[in-house]
């Protein structure tokens, strides 16, 4: 339906309007000669203009570039920064650990880290916590727990899914319907179907052919997938996941570090999904470096009646400055002042609206497109219907037109999160931002397929 010579101009266009608004972003670029990649992660070069817009400064749902141009921040850090850029609540605890109390590492605990346990016991139901630096850290950390306690060596994951940089999770379904690695995997340390088993998302029968082999310590999933899209469940599929690791005796490990969109207590909470761990990152700490995971009572049991298991020194993986002071602060604050059920329910009102205002353009101008929503975010796909499954998802991809979106929102200040078109709201977002998007994004559709 597109016309793709159309496509090539409009974005030749773009890219010239890109270079010409922010000539200081490019040549900060230009000289950036002693980083890999001339960012300070390779992933920063995901954008579509050619070189990354340059940050200066933010405000709650707003970026500021150091060029001058000012930007509606839908991307907000890929859940990062969930809580808004710079919280006040967030900056006032940041504040009050660094200048007024001093010490931002120390190897020792603060009576704030037990608040936040509990505030994360009632919103997502397990009994004990650790904490880590990344979500990434987590997981892996209840990979070995869970080997460590079965005595079962592989873990299950969805093809295209999304665990930070975890090697086992690098896995997809090949065309034989059996595990490969993923396309573009980066120096595996292993064969990754030695670690890892691989089924597709809402493939129920797929899970259970993989389970019977007896060899999967566990499960670890997101109960939507976030990463390659929203891919929703299907109804019955979290019911079934659960039904089938209890079946063949393995574990479950839901990630939530970026479905926490779903509402206060996570889709855990909202659908009752029973994990026998939990991870979580990203959003909790306002911005700072976090992550958690969570045991269930029986399995924190089972870990602590294993004496052979050296759990302090050999356990301590979520790394030296863990638990700090300061990221402990900023849990808090952020969880008890601004990830609130009353944030929650207006930023996942806004999502409906972002969602129901997408869905209107694609009924005005007949596009076969979709769009998804998870609570406070939305994503639209290139494809209707919207894929239910990872590989489905993945093979929707469109490059060319994701960039030519991108460009022309970010050239009309709107940022959507780059490697997808994920919008997500946040205490901070606005109607009005919501209805600036629409308008441009109503724009770039009709240069599209103007004839």
């Amino acid at each position: 339906m597109i016309d793709r010579n159309r496509l090539a101009q409009l974005n030749a266009l773009e890219l010239e309007t890109f270079a010409n608004r922010n000539p200081k972003s490019k040549a900060a670029y230009a000289k950036a000669d002693h980083l890999f990649g001339r960012v300070p992660m390779t992933w920063m070069n995901k954008k579509a203009g050619g070189f990354p817009v340059y940050f200066d400064r933010a405000v709650g749902n707003r970026i500021w570039d150091i060029d001058g141009n000012e930007y509606i921040d839908f991307a907000l850090g890929d859940t990062g920064a969930m809580a808004g850029h710079s919280a006040p609540a967030v900056v006032d605890a940041i504040t009050k650990r660094v200048k007024d109390l001093g010490g931002m590492t120390t190897m020792l605990p603060t009576e704030d880290a037990e608040w936040v346990a509990q505030n994360l016991t009632e919103r997502f139901g397990m009994a004990k916590w650790s904490f880590s630096l990344t979500a990434t850290d987590a997981n892996r950390w209840a990979i070995r727990l869970v080997r460590a306690i079965t005595g079962k060596p592989k873990i299950l994951f969805n093809a295209y899914c999304y665990h930070g940089s975890v090697d086992e999770a690098l896995i997809v379904v090949g065309p034989d319907g059996e595990g490969m690695s993923r396309p573009g995997n980066v120096g595996s340390p292993v064969d990754v179907t030695e670690t890892s088993r691989v089924a597709e998302f809402n493939d129920l029968e797929g899970l259970e052919r993989q389970l019977k082999n007896g060899d999967v310590a566990a499960v670890l999933m997101e109960p939507a997938m976030t990463n390659i899209g929203i891919v929703l469940p299907e109804p019955g599929y979290l019911t079934g996941v659960r039904e089938l690791t209890r079946k063949y005796d393995a574990l479950l490990i839901i990630d939530e570090t970026h479905t926490f969109s779903a509402g206060y207590g996570g889709m855990t909470k909202r659908d009752a999904l029973e994990p026998d761990l939990f991870v979580i990152g990203k959003a909790i700490a306002g911005g700072i470096p976090t992550g958690t995971y969570g045991l269930s009572d029986s399995f924190a049991a089972k870990v602590l009646e294993r004496t052979d298991l050296d759990l302090v020194d050999m356990g301590g993986v979520g790394g030296t400055l863990a638990g700090n002071p300061l990221q402990v602060a900023a849990m808090r604050a952020t969880l008890e002042q601004v990830l609130t059920e009353d944030a929650f329910e207006k930023m996942i009102d806004l999502a409906t609206y972002f969602t129901d205002g997408v869905n209107a353009l694609f009924d005005k101008y007949d596009l076969p497109w979709a769009i998804n929503q998870l609570g406070a975010r939305a994503e639209y796909r290139f494809a209707k219907p919207y894929p239910i499954t990872g590989t489905a998802a993945y093979e929707s991809a469109d490059a060319e037109l994701e960039d030519f979106l991108h460009l022309y929102l970010a050239n009309r200040g709107v940022l959507l999160t780059p490697f997808h078109n994920m919008a997500l709201m946040c205490p901070t977002t606005t109607k009005d931002d919501v209805d600036r998007h629409h308008e441009v994004f109503e724009a770039a559709i009709a240069a599209l397929v103007a004839s």
